[in-house]
């Protein structure tokens, strides 16, 4: 049986933090919209990573089970899913990329089909006009750009 130690676990979170502050730390607008900037984001997101990640190293301990049956490939099949959502974000954009990807994941984790698209299209639409008309972010319309 695999078993997996939390501070295995701390310590990855520690390095993931590193990354997305390695990342993130150098992202500058091409213009100024906003006081903060957009590195602000990934460093908040960082630190409260390596919060977590230096709390599983202090505390220790605890092993885990392998996972259940299954559980293995659905882990793969969404980091697949994740990436393809990233790839085709901009040219199918936000609302069409949200449903698909939602959909997908839907049928993952096992609902039907009728939940997994209204759940998806409720997602990407819903998403969308929060992003775009409540927030005022600007997001790739893609395939849909002649109808929004």
């Amino acid at each position: 049986m695999i078993t997996l130690n939390n501070r295995v676990l701390g310590v990855s979170a520690l390095v993931f933090a590193a990354l997305i502050t390695a990342f993130g730390y150098d992202l500058e607008p091409p213009f100024s919209y906003e006081p903060v900037g957009p590195k602000a984001f990934p460093l908040l997101l960082a630190f409260i990573i390596a919060l977590c990640g230096l709390r599983l190293i202090v505390k220790g301990g605890g092993e885990v089970a392998a996972n259940p049956p299954g559980a293995t490939a659905r882990i793969v099949a969404m980091v697949g899913v994740l990436a393809a959502y990233a790839w085709l974000f901009q040219w199918l954009g936000f609302i069409v990329a949200t449903a698909l990807m939602a959909i997908v994941v839907g049928r993952l984790f096992g609902a039907s089909w009728k939940q997994a698209v209204i759940g998806g299209v409720g997602m990407g639409v819903g998403l969308f006009l929060l992003f775009d008309l409540a927030l005022d972010v600007v997001l790739p319309h893609g395939i849909l750009g002649e109808w929004l």
